[in-house]
């Protein structure tokens, strides 16, 4: 499952970092590394962007940044 497939409300934790190049460099630099909580805040009308809440602080995705990111729920 990726981040951007999870409902408002959801909890789930980073399994890994699909991609390659600046957008994977990107995530892992704002802290979206494997095994990281997130929560999933708000998602705008047309699902992009979505706002999560990741080591305390919240951050804004583009769809297309987030389904770069593949999460477990548990």
């Amino acid at each position: 499952m990726h981040l951007d497939e999870l409902k408002v409300g959801e909890t789930a934790f980073v399994e890994k970092i699909e991609g390659e190049g600046r957008v994977r460099r990107r995530l892992l630099d704002m802290g979206i590394t494997p095994g990281a909580e997130i929560y999933l805040r708000k998602k705008a009308p047309l699902g992009d962007p979505i706002e999560i809440t990741l080591r305390g602080y919240e951050l804004t995705l583009r769809k297309t940044e987030a389904k770069a990111v593949s999460v477990v729920k548990r």
